[in-house]
This record gives structure tokens, sequence and C-alpha cells, in this order.
């Protein structure tokens, strides 16, 4: 299973804040995740789990997708949040510090056929990455760089390099079943030269998108994790060169000075139908 919509950006917002509900109806992010988790405080877990359910009741979210994230099964919470959750409007139920496919059963359990999705943030769940994966209602990996980074006790470099080895085990996995995965967040969120750089380090490892903490994010995210113009426009080319190679009679064309072979024809066609679904997103 492949998900074809897009996942540029995948922004947090705080399930008990309604001025933030009200927000995100107009901002041009692909994705939602809506925290019953770390962004609410205890003492109104329980109202804004209420909030949430009304507020997606009224569907004004368009065609942004819609994820619930719910506090853990080890707290006084999470199952009262996966029963709510089950009867929201909502696209997924969001899993923090997945480790184990017995916690998805458990999950599964009470939220029925929605899709599930885990958050990955320790290191027991990098190891156990490609079995979560392969959970029947699994359809994404969101990394948790935060939690991960304190598990692992690293200090902070730009180029991410202590966290290389966990990224890459969620990747294989979400690949090899053809889930999504969400690359982690960027805290500082008025360096935009950082966040940049992030960015395209996150799209040229495989990550389908990033996820956010703030809308000044939404833009270098929706950049960065969309095919430029020259992606697209080489992608048309090769397309045309190709079928009429084939046309030919020939197995490979030529374009720009570079061999195009079939597998180049599949990335291709996947570069423009996302061009195609980003477009529809506006």
């Amino acid at each position: 299973m492949t998900l074809s919509r897009p996942l540029r950006s995948v922004l947090y917002i705080p399930a008990s804040k309604e001025r933030a509900l009200e927000k995100a109806r107009g901002l041009p992010c692909d994705a939602i995740i809506f925290d019953l988790e770390d962004a609410v405080a205890v003492d109104e877990k329980e109202n804004a789990r209420v909030l949430l359910g009304e507020t997606l009741k009224t569907g004004v979210y368009g065609k942004r997708m819609k994820i619930v994230r719910i506090n853990g099964f080890d707290s006084a919470w999470g199952k009262e949040d996966a029963a709510a959750v089950a009867s929201m409007d909502a696209d997924a139920v969001l899993l923090p510090k997945v480790e184990s496919v017995a916690q998805l059963d458990a999950l599964a359990a009470i939220t029925g056929d929605m899709p599930i999705w885990a958050m990955m943030e320790t290191p027991r769940g990098m190891m156990n990455a490609a079995d979560i994966a392969a959970h029947p209602k699994m359809q994404g990996f969101v990394m948790g760089t935060n939690d991960l980074a304190k598990e692992l006790n690293t200090r902070f470099r730009a180029d991410r390099l202590p966290m290389m080895a966990g990224l890459g085990l969620c990747l294989l996995a979400a690949r090899a079943e053809g889930i999504a995965a969400i690359d982690g967040v960027y805290n500082a969120f008025k360096d935009e030269d950082g966040l940049r750089a992030e960015c395209e380090q996150g799209r040229d490892m495989g990550f389908d998108g990033k996820t956010l903490i703030h809308p000044a994010q939404l833009d270098v995210a929706n950049e960065c994790f969309a095919p430029s113009e020259a992606e697209a426009d080489l992608a048309r080319r090769q397309i045309e060169a190709f079928n009429a190679a084939e046309a030919a009679g020939e197995g490979v064309a030529v374009v720009d000075g570079k061999i195009v072979e079939n597998l180049h024809i599949v990335t291709a066609k996947r570069i423009l139908a996302q061009v195609e679904a980003i477009a529809e997103m506006a």
C-alpha cells in the first residue's frame, strides 16, 4: 500500500487550543496531527478530547489529512483517547512511542478499521521497525527525533549524524511495506535556513515530508518536498523519449546524454503523479 496523497507538510496542532484548531482550517499544510499528547496539559486532556471530536464533526479541514495523536496506553488517558478517536471524523490514529506489534494490536482492538500511524522515537522502536511497518493496519511512520535524541544521549549536530542509523532503519522498513515516512520536527522555527537544510536532507534521504511545529515552517517544507519544475520537465521528457524508443523496438532511450530505462520511467511517473496531486490540494 502506497499513499498517493501529498504529505510534504504535517503540522502539529494542540487539540486543546480552540484558536489553533480554527486557524489550521486555512493553513497550506498537507496533513494535520491533532495532538492529545505532549501539547496538552494534564488538566486539559479530557476537555481536549471532547473539543477535538466536536471540531472534526464540522468537516472544515478540506483535503488535509487528519491524524489524531493519542496518549500512550501506559498513561491514564490512552485507552479513552483511542475509544474516542474511533468515532471521530479522522483519517488515522497516531500512537506514540511504538516499540512492538503488541501495542498496535491493542490499539486496533479499540479503533477497529481506522488506519494506524506510529511515532518512531525509541531505540527499541527502531530495532523493531520492520515488524511494526508490516502490521496490517499500519499506514505511516512519524519520526520523533526529539525523543530519539534524548534516548540516544546525543549532542545536537546540524547533519544529524547520530540519528542516521535510526532514521535509515525506519525508512527501509517503511519503503519495504509501502507506507508513508515523515521526518521529525525542526525545533528552531525562526531559523529558515536551518529548516531548509534539514528538509532537503530528509527529502534526499527519501522521506515523504516533514512534521512541523509552527505555521511559519509550512512554505519551506512544501517547497522542499515537492518536485521542482526542472524535475517535472525531465520526467516528461524521459517518458516521451522512452515511449518513442519502445515504438522503435528499442529498450532504452537517451535524455540529456544519460540512459533512460524502465526503472527511470517508474520514478518519472511517480514525480508527475505527485505534481498532479499537489495541484489538486490547492
